[in-house]
């Protein structure tokens, strides 16, 4: 196989997958090393996961339950005792004949000292004649070489079962020790139950659990969103299971433009928790891919336990690329699922989560051209509609301007015309000029004989002095 480029993403309409091989599992930091899409795609010679698909899921740890009758299945209420459930001498109940107790009567004391006897424990037995009717309870018996005890499961809490147990299998059952009154029948009400053997790890499990929890690792506000539309796709998983297959299958369905990169290691086994570590840091260094898928197939719960180890956790939580986690099947939880920034329930789902479906992509981009166009298309009626009004405002606008502006110029005209002096002669008055139309304002401008212009509104009349006169101020005359 040979290095290959950027330059050949979706060619043939199929991902183009890049593999980190065995010689960058063993050596780290070799090239990659790439495939044509079509032996990527569908290896005809890949085989399933070794036990990827044959494994039990791993059992629930035991859950506080609500009581039956909150599990919609209450038990017959208490009767009360009888009218002579007293001695008259002050004996117990039942210890003469006047104090004869009824049967429902013992039933419930013996109901109540059986549950304040007894808190609740633990009991290890084979599972028989197992049987969940259509209200969801569950009814079977525990039984050892030497007894039996009747048991039964609310549905409420028999829903937390991962799947039926079978015939003969050795369990270990959370419950309280009761008594069923209507038939007096002795029973264990069990509110949780595990395969036996697991026990040690659940208990590691846990304890991971809430040392993740405590630092903050498990916080939904820390996980980050997927990018919508990614070029290249990062896959941590064996290059030989059926996982990978799905992965590749579910990209070259929904975006085959799509450049997968294959970080190859061990999924299962002594060591395979620091090969996922190595594989998850290879994708980082690398630096091309947008979104990491972390996955396996189905299987044991030891098959699975790589996933619940610290160091895959942590280097999953500290990964700067957002990951997906597809951890065998939907029943299946591991630590990796719940640091992870989103749990896929089976590795195809992840691959639906990690890309975009391009039919219905290229649909929403349809739509949102046609959305565009008609958007355009309104932008500019409103936009010409909103010049149209402007240009009809400014309009106006502009005449009303200039009509305030022709009275305004009317208004100044009259003003200017009454001071100016023909307005002057127009109200009777007369202006003397001398021959050289100066204007002669006093008695010494008119010596006797001389002759003088009279400036009248509609024209000039001859005059001579024949004499003139001085008027003294404050005289009027």
């Amino acid at each position: 196989m040979t290095s290959g480029a950027d330059g050949g993403e979706g060619r043939g309409g199929a991902p183009q997958i890049s593999l980190f091989g065995e010689e960058e599992r063993e050596a780290e930091g070799g090239a990659s090393e790439e495939t044509g899409a079509a032996d990527a795609c569908a290896p005809p010679s890949l085989p399933a996961e070794t036990s990827a698909d044959a494994g039990a899921a791993a059992p629930e740890e035991p859950v506080a339950a609500p009581a039956p009758e909150a599990a919609g299945a209450a038990p017959p209420p208490e009767p009360e005792p009888g009218p002579s459930s007293a001695a008259p001498d002050g004996g117990p109940p039942g210890s003469s004949r006047e104090a004869a107790i009824s049967v429902s009567g013992l039933n419930a004391a013996a109901r109540r000292l059986l549950e304040d006897a007894f808190p609740p424990l633990w009991v290890v037995g084979e599972v028989a004649n197992w049987r969940r009717v259509s209200s969801g309870h569950c009814y079977f018996s525990l039984r050892d070489e030497d007894a039996q005890i009747s048991c039964v499961m609310w549905r409420s809490d028999a829903r937390r079962l991962p799947t039926d147990p079978e015939e003969g299998m050795e369990v270990l059952a959370h419950g309280e020790v009761s008594l069923y009154e209507v038939r007096g029948t002795y029973q264990l009400i069990v509110r949780a139950l595990e395969a036996r053997g697991e026990g040690l790890w659940r208990l590691a499990f846990e304890r991971l659990k809430r040392k993740l929890a405590a630092e903050g690792l498990l916080d939904e506000a820390r996980k980050r969103p997927l990018p919508r539309v990614p070029l290249r796709v990062g896959v941590v998983t064996s290059r030989t299971g059926a996982a990978l297959r799905d992965v590749i299958t579910v990209v070259r369905r929904r975006a085959p433009w799509t450049r997968i990169l294959v970080s190859d290691c061990r999924v299962q086994g002594d060591g395979a928790a620091d090969e996922i570590v190595r594989a998850l840091d290879r994708l980082v260094r690398d630096g091309r891919v947008e979104v990491i898928v972390v996955t396996r197939g189905g299987g044991s719960v030891e098959d699975l336990w790589a996933f619940n180890e610290e160091p895959v956790a942590r280097a999953v939580a500290a990964c700067p690329v957002p990951v997906i986690s597809a951890v065998g099947h939907e029943i299946d939880v591991t630590i990796t699922d719940l640091v992870a920034d989103v749990r896929a329930p089976t590795p195809s789902a992840a691959g639906e989560m990690a890309v975009p479906d391009g039919r219905a992509l290229r649909a929403q981009l349809t739509k949102l051209g046609d959305r565009l166009v008609s958007g355009l298309r309104d932008r500019t009626r409103r936009g010409t509609e909103r010049a149209r009004r402007a240009a009809e405002r400014l309009v106006g606008g502009m005449d009303r301007r200039l009509e305030r502006l022709e009275g305004r110029v009317e208004q100044l005209g009259g003003r200017l015309d009454a001071l100016s002096p023909l307005g002057t002669l127009r109200r009777g008055y007369a202006v003397p000029l001398d021959e050289d139309g100066r204007v002669l304002r006093t008695v010494d401008g008119f010596p006797e004989g001389r002759s003088f212009l009279l400036r009248v509104v509609d024209g000039r009349v001859m005059c001579a002095v024949e004499g003139a006169e001085p008027i003294e101020e404050g005289t009027g005359g």
